[in-house]
């Protein structure tokens, strides 16, 4: 590459905007007449990189400091001993975030300017980007312990002070940040205790949940003065719903019980930013074991290809084909090319426990891991790939590995690349990348796509019948093969439909091609695995193509995976809803290429683990891509969920709890970002819960209660969340952010939010309607309400349906002592003393008004929920006796499932064991039906007889519990 003096001549385009950066700098008041002498190299530096000219536009007094800092850049600067200088007379937060940002965009403009102009190289750059991040991050969390010590005092242990660990994950660890980069932190101390020497003593949790509070702030917080670094906490253990800060038997505990495999990928990187020769080898032991194990660790292969497969899906999601990190060939393969060889011979190789990339390769070669050829060609493309990396973020210090979408800055590229055009950086792009993904797949390799169907005999009919222009008598005969005649005429009108459509439609010569290569494809596997109905799986399965004909990384998918189209054919000719899904969401399609795992849903304990690894790949930042990727984990597991179901593999109980605990890790992630969100604006407000680490840090004094369905382990497809908000802040003090309002206020406006992360529709859909009428007071009802409201609400003015409803309400997600207090009220309120001759009336009452209003208006069809006999009666029958008999079985209030009562009134004596059974058994027929009936999207059963025996028992024991008895 050409240093920027070499350059002649220097692109006009570009010169052009560094003379209008220069202008406006001129027409500061702080401009010095001696920087006149520098003109044409500050015009060059401007022209690329727009961050620089604003800094120094915006602090006119970089410009002498950068001019002199060139003159002794040849060494990286002591940015520890510049910082201690710069924060020794900082007296305040508010200066501290001052000098943070001030100090962070001056040197990162020196950096910049050594980039562009290049005269450094792109390993010198990402060791300076990484040790000024390092410096930062140390120095302030050194000066906020120090002020906040004069408070609390000190957290002292056996060993003496204490500090508080900060771990750099990813390259921040690796020494290789990349130049607009967040950093992935994770924070921990060595033991529990109280603080000493201070004005108020505290727990160490406390001290060190404060520091770790305010160290992110100063960090994160975007101020006049802009930002030092985006602070991503989604990696430390429990995630976004773990504590803040982790004493080290509790990490500990968590690495040994509940790591996961890509945390281990995730630690490879993981390096102390402030070790010191007291703890540190303490938590080096911790961590160690769980990322290297003592033997040759060939499982990490695996991990890595899910990892991999999870990324192509992002990627064809998104459309980030131009995504030079995440791309085919990109950096992230070249990086999990040498981490996986760390994962796997890391623990019997301690050379290759070193966090940075580079250093690993060097010791690979060393130790003839990998050809030494294969190696530098290897550390070439990816350090090309770096620098391709940093000059994208440092034209505008925006986080971005996307090439340019516009002439200026294609221009910039391949004038600091030294380059003569921009078709001379694509040919260099696709040799590097090219290069990078054939050492991916030498490693890693994936399993090969199944072969498609190559005898021509079979396919070549089928390929005629699509391509060519045969008469309707030459169709119909090659489909005679298969189907009978008034089949094969009613599954050729539907392919020459299709035809004819597509012919009209615009779909380019790619997808022309592919469709023409995948349609006789489509064809014979429905011919094969659905002859008895083929005409509907064809017009199901062109349904989708319809959706997807237009986007053709979805036809090569299924083109290029014949287990995927077989997949396909066999769910839609199962089910129109799947259909309708796929048809709506393509992105499903990306599910289809596991037929095995696709059938086997999530573990129900792994739903939220799962989901918080799909989280970590979004921007913590991105509102709108984070409302998308738990819309798409929503629909990719209920596919799941619904592929388990067709196929037979899971009984209906089963069905619901798997929807239901999905529901359940959704509405987790969702309180969790609407939480970070109010508090980052308003700040925490006055709860009463008592701080307690093993518990949800993000939903202190406030709780989400689910009923229904949702509170009965009972989700349906497509069903909606009955939910109540509880709070119990008793206190008007205001919120501790930067726009304090009174807490009371806080908590209405996080129930806002948490409805519009649900009830948004995006390209994904809605992620769940959520129906708030159940409530205290109903529509008319705060969207939130005071425990103590709740309380007095539930013992004064609530109808008897209200408590009825209360049987199938449960704690889903928030503060422990909340789940506690309104266990206790739920108890107390269905255990009450009820007169039975006036609850049964009430009752009874109550369902006759339901059955006039929703029952079925015909005798052709049997409403399950609403007609005598079916669903609603069993849930009347169940919520008749807990609230009739629990005064005396308190074990009724225990579960707020049907089933489980049922039990439960079979063992209380209550219920015959005959009338438990028949109750039992019509119940999870029902539910089961209606399932069917929601895939096949019918409303009703088609016959009304077909559960006549059910629902006359049904009927004869509701008889038997509300009409009296002559």
């Amino acid at each position: 590459m050409q240093n920027l003096q070499q350059i002649s001549p220097f692109p006009q385009a570009l010169l052009a905007i560094g003379e209008r950066h220069w202008q406006a700098l001129s027409e500061r008041d702080l401009f010095e007449a001696q920087w006149q002498a520098h003109k044409a190299q500050l015009c060059r530096v401007f022209g690329l990189s727009d961050f620089v000219a604003r800094q120094c536009i915006q602090h006119p007094r970089f410009v002498g400091e950068l001019l002199a800092l060139l003159d002794h850049n040849s060494q990286q600067p002591n940015y520890s001993a510049l910082l201690d200088a710069a924060l020794g007379e900082v007296t305040s937060e508010e200066q501290l975030h001052k000098t943070l940002r001030l100090f962070r965009h001056l040197h990162m403009a020196l950096i910049t300017w050594a980039d562009v102009t290049n005269t450094q190289t792109i390993e010198e750059s990402l060791k300076r980007v990484s040790a000024l991040s390092q410096a930062l991050i140390v120095h302030a969390s050194l000066w906020l312990k120090n002020d906040l010590s004069k408070r609390f005092g000190l957290p002292m242990g056996n060993l003496g002070e204490q500090p508080m660990y900060i771990i750099g994950m990813g390259k921040l660890g690796g020494r290789e940040l990349n130049f607009s980069s967040d950093i992935d932190l994770i924070f921990t101390y060595p033991e529990q205790g109280m603080t000493q020497g201070g004005r108020k003593s505290v727990e160490h949790q406390q001290f060190f949940t404060k520091l770790a509070q305010k160290l992110i702030t100063a960090l994160h917080q975007i101020t006049v003065d802009g930002q030092v670094y985006r602070v991503d906490m989604r990696l430390r253990p429990f995630g976004e719903s773990g504590p803040l800060v982790m004493h080290f038997a509790a990490m500990e505990d968590y690495y040994q019980e509940q790591g996961r495999e890509w945390e281990r990928y995730a630690m490879v990187k993981g390096r102390i930013l402030n070790p010191d020769a007291t703890y540190y080898p303490e938590i080096a032991d911790i961590l160690r074991p769980f990322i290297y194990r003592r033997y040759l660790d060939y499982s990490a292969l695996d991990s890595l290809r899910k990892m991999k497969a999870m990324i192509k899906k992002e990627v064809r999601r998104r459309q980030l084909s131009n995504n030079i990190k995440l791309g085919q060939g990109g950096i992230r393969e070249a990086e999990f090319v040498v981490q996986s060889l760390q994962l796997i011979r890391g623990g019997r190789e301690p050379a290759l426990q070193e966090q940075g990339l580079l250093h690993n390769l060097q010791v690979l070669i060393d130790m003839e891991i990998l050809p030494e050829d294969d190696a530098n060609a290897l550390k070439n493309s990816y350090l090309w790939l770096r620098k391709v990396e940093h000059c994208l973020q440092q034209f505008d210090d925006k986080q971005t590995q996307v090439l340019p979408d516009n002439d200026i800055d294609e221009l910039r590229l391949v004038t600091i690349l030294g380059l003569k055009d921009y078709s001379q950086f694509t040919e260099q792009l696709l040799e590097h990348t090219q290069l990078i993904h054939e050492q991916f797949l030498l490693l890693i390799g994936e399993d090969a796509a199944p072969e498609l169907v190559k005898d021509d005999d079979i396919l070549s009919p089928l390929e005629d019948l699509w391509l060519l222009p045969l008469a309707p008598e030459e169709q119909l005969e090659i489909l005679s093969a298969w189907l009978d005649s008034e089949q094969a005429q009613t599954f050729n009108i539907s392919l020459v439909a299709f035809g004819n459509n597509l012919s009209a439609s615009r779909i380019g010569q790619r997808g022309e091609n592919i469709l023409n290569k995948l349609i006789p494809q489509l064809l014979l596997v429905i011919l094969q695995q659905t002859p008895e109905a083929a005409s509907q799986s064809l017009d199901r399965c062109l349904q989708v193509f319809r959706a997807i004909y237009g986007r053709t990384a979805y036809l090569d998918l299924l083109f290029e995976n014949q287990g995927a189209l077989k997949q396909l054919v066999s769910l839609c000719s199962a089910s129109p809803w799947v259909t309708d899904q796929i048809s709506r969401f393509p992105l499903l399609l990306d599910e289809l290429l596991n037929p095995a795992q696709l059938v086997n849903p999530t573990e129900l304990t792994e739903y939220s683990a799962e989901l918080r690894l799909a989280m970590l790949r979004i921007d913590e930042t991105d509102l709108e891509q984070q409302m998308e990727a738990l819309r798409q984990f929503k629909l990719c597991q209920q596919l799941k969920i619904a592929a388990a179901d067709i196929t037979g593999a899971m009984p209906v109980m089963k069905v619901s709890d798997h929807l239901t605990y999905l529901a359940q890790s959704i509405i987790r992630q969702v309180v969790n970002l609407a939480w970070q969100q109010m508090t980052e604006k308003y700040g925490e407000p006055d709860y009463a819960d008592a701080p307690n680490e093993q518990h949800d840090m993000l939903s202190r004094g406030f709780a989400v209660i689910g009923y229904g369905k949702l509170g009965g382990y009972e989700l349906g497809y497509g069903s909606d969340l009955d939910l109540v908000f509880l709070h119990n802040c008793t206190s008007r003090a205001p919120t501790d952010g930067p726009k304090a309002i009174e807490s009371g206020l806080f908590y209405l406006k996080l129930a806002q939010r948490i409805l519009h992360l649900f009830n948004t529709k995006t390209a994904s859909g809605q992620l769940y309607e959520v129906d708030m009428r159940l409530r205290p007071s109903g529509s008319a009802g705060l969207l939130v309400c005071h425990i103590d409201g709740f309380r007095e609400y539930q013992n004064q003015t609530a109808w008897t349906w209200e408590h009825q409803a209360l049987t199938r309400a449960r704690f889903i997600v928030g503060s422990p002592s909340l789940a506690q207090e309104f266990s206790v009220v739920r108890h107390q309120i269905l255990a009450q003393k009820r007169d039975r001759a006036s609850l049964q009336e009430s009752v009874a009452q109550m369902r006759e008004k339901m059955r006039k209003h929703l029952g079925s208006s015909t005798k052709l069809g049997f409403d399950l929920k609403q007609d005598f006999g079916g669903i609603a009666d069993i849930e009347f029958i169940v919520q008749y006796f807990v609230l009739a008999y629990a005064c005396e079985f308190p074990g009724l209030t225990k579960w707020p499932d049907n089933v489980r009562i049922l039990q439960q009134l079979q063992s209380s004596g209550l219920l015959s064991d005959e009338d438990t059974q028949l109750l039992n058994d019509a119940y999870l027929t029902y539910r089961n039906t209606n399932h069917r009936l929601v895939l096949q999207q019918a409303e009703q059963a088609p016959d009304a007889t077909e559960f006549s025996d059910l629902r006359d028992g049904v009927s004869r024991i509701w008889q038997q519990v509300f009409v009296k008895q002559e």
